[in-house]
Parts: C-alpha cells; structure tokens; sequence
C-alpha cells in the first residue's frame, strides 16, 4: 500500500510517501479499514518534530482521524461488516482500568490514539479495533467524515456536554484553528449569539460571514472589555478558551456571573495566571476536555447526520502532498480542518 511514513523526526519533508506493508488483522476483535480520508491535527505536527513521550519505532505512519470502508473483520467482530462505511474513533485506552471499564477510553492513563504508538491514518489501510468502527448512515462524506473525530469530538464534550449552551446565550469563542471553527459552527445552529477573537482578520471576517455576531482582534484590542461593552456590560454566558497563556484572565473577565468557560488547548502557554477570586465571588465554572466518550462520538454523528451542519474544511490536499498540508499547518493558514484525500 502507499502511505505517508517518516523514518526520522524534523521538519515536514520528512513526510515520505512511499511503498509500506498492509496491515492484517492481529485480534479477533480488530478490523481493517480501506481509507478514503484522513486529517491533520496538532498531534501529526508534535510528533513528526520530535518526541513526545508516546513512543513509537520508526519509520510510522501518522495520522489520528480517518474515514473509509471496511475491507475485513475478526471473527468476534459483530457490529460492522466488510463493505460498510465507516468513520474512526480515535482513542485507544488500556481496556481494562476503572475509565476504560466504564466507557471513558479518553481518561485512560495509558490512552493513545491512533496515529501515536500505532500506525495511523495517512495510509491506504489501518488496523484498528473494530468497537473504533461508527457507521456512517447519512449523505455524510468521507472528507467530511474523517474531520470530525479529534476536533469535532473534542468540541462537542466542551460545547454539547458541558457548557450546555442555550439559544440566545452570548459565547465568545477565542481562537482560530479547528475547534474554534467547530465550536462556532455547533454555537451558531443551537441558536447562540457568538463573538470570534482572533489574531487573524481574515478569520474574523470569515466568522461573520458565517452568522457570528462580532469579531474582535486580540492584537489590537482587550477583548474582555470588548465583550462586556458588546454584551451591555453583563458578560458572555459562555467562552471557549483554545489558546490559554496570557489570554486566561481576560477569558475569566469576560464571563458573565455564572458563567462558563470551556478549556482544550495551551498554545500560548500552559502557566496561566488565575485570580481565584473572581472564580468563587462570580460562580463560574471552569471545564477541560481532550477528546470524549463513545456514546458522546455517536451523539455527535447522529447530531452532523441529522442536521446537515457538516465540519467546515478550510483546504483538502492529496496524500502525497502531506508535507503541504504540514507546512500549511504550521504557518496557521486554516480557519477549519486540513483534510487529505487518499485515491487507491
């Protein structure tokens, strides 16, 4: 088969599309699944640079989310059959710790996921875990598929589970790469008034341009005043926080009493100053999310399937041009998913 492999860590020319072994069913429970799609995620980026402490023997094949059909099945194997449509989800747990046991795989202190320790998905074939395997049932197409799994689902425990949003409530949403296009999306049809922060002004005008409200650019201005001038100096009922670093305090300081605030990422930083006292005296509530469960995986294709709210995909490259997608990546280009189309 052909796929994407780096035989050393650096750069993105070290993404080499050449000739590699098919997989094959190693466990009665595992399946094969012939990739139409994949998508780039931060993940691909930190590993191909260098170590990241999920180790994995050379050369690998990256990739976390993927799209396809399934070509064969182990033997234990009940809820997929070879021919069906399939996306993959992404996480791999112990299966045997007190989260894995009790369906949150996510949790698991030995979690990896696709594309980490195993081979991933920029390759014709994977083997993965056939309970990995959700039906597709919908006009859904593997593109499309294949950039839900690590962002959408990622977005969807921090917008659907736990910040609940209402219709009619404020969300500020801070950011500009994949959750935030994905969070804005979910905000947008449940019927929320979204404020984007960006760095980018082209992002921002593309934010409006799909129904948010306002745009303010963090570089130009402190958005916290912003929002509460915007919101009659009430506040926004919810933030989503994909950055962290100096940003942190001006999120907290642009919630409303009560609010919440949402957190997947650290891109300015993890060391984050807090003051503590505007968290009690304002009864906010603060959640994390990286990735989430099964049952909120299928939540979330039944929600995309249902209502043709579909990921916004910024750019779609070839296989082979997997070292483009990577640089377009690291230059902070997309306002979406990066998606490579796999023909074979």
């Amino acid at each position: 088969m052909r796929a994407i492999r780096i035989h050393e860590h650096g750069g993105p020319d070290q993404l080499r599309y050449e000739n590699a072994p098919e997989p094959r069913v190693g466990l009665p429970g595992d399946a094969i699944v012939k990739l139409a799609a994949a998508s780039v995620n931060a993940i691909d980026i930190r590993a191909r640079r260098g170590p990241t402490g999920k180790e994995f023997s050379l050369p690998h094949v990256l990739g976390g989310d993927g799209a396809g059909t399934v070509v064969e099945i182990g033997n234990q194997v009940k809820h997929v059959k070879p021919g069906d449509r399939v996306c993959l989800y992404p996480a791999i747990g112990c299966g045997h710790c007190e989260f894995c046991v009790g369906g949150r795989d996510y949790m698991c202190g030995a979690m990896t996921v696709l594309g980490e320790r195993e081979s991933g998905t920029y390759a014709e074939y994977v083997s993965v875990p056939a309970r990995n395997c959700f039906p597709l049932t919908g006009g859904l197409g593997f593109e499309e598929a294949a950039a839900l799994p690590l962002v959408y689902l990622t977005m969807w425990r921090m917008v659907a589970t736990h910040a609940a949003i209402r219709p009619a409530e404020y969300v500020l949403v801070l950011g500009g790469g994949g959750i935030a296009a994905a969070a804005l999306r979910l905000a947008l049809h449940i019927g929320a008034r979204v404020i984007i922060v960006s760095s980018s002004d082209d992002k921002i005008a593309k934010a409006k341009s799909w129904g948010a409200e306002h745009g303010i650019n963090y570089t130009h201005a402190d958005f916290a005043r912003e929002a509460r001038s915007l919101t009659g100096k009430r506040g926004v009922d919810v933030v989503v926080d994909c950055i962290g670093g100096e940003t942190w305090m001006k999120s907290l300081a642009a919630l409303a009493k009560g609010g919440r605030l949402v957190t997947c990422g650290a891109a300015a930083g993890s060391h984050s100053q807090t003051d503590v006292r505007r968290i009690f005296w304002n009864h906010l509530k603060i959640f994390g999310a990286t990735l989430g469960s099964r049952e909120e995986f299928q939540q979330m294709l039944n929600f995309v399937e249902a209502t043709g709210v579909k990921p916004s995909i910024d750019r779609i490259f070839p296989l082979s041009e997997a070292a483009a997608a990577h640089q377009y990546m690291e230059e902070r280009k997309p306002f979406g998913k990066v998606v490579l189309r796999i023909d074979g």
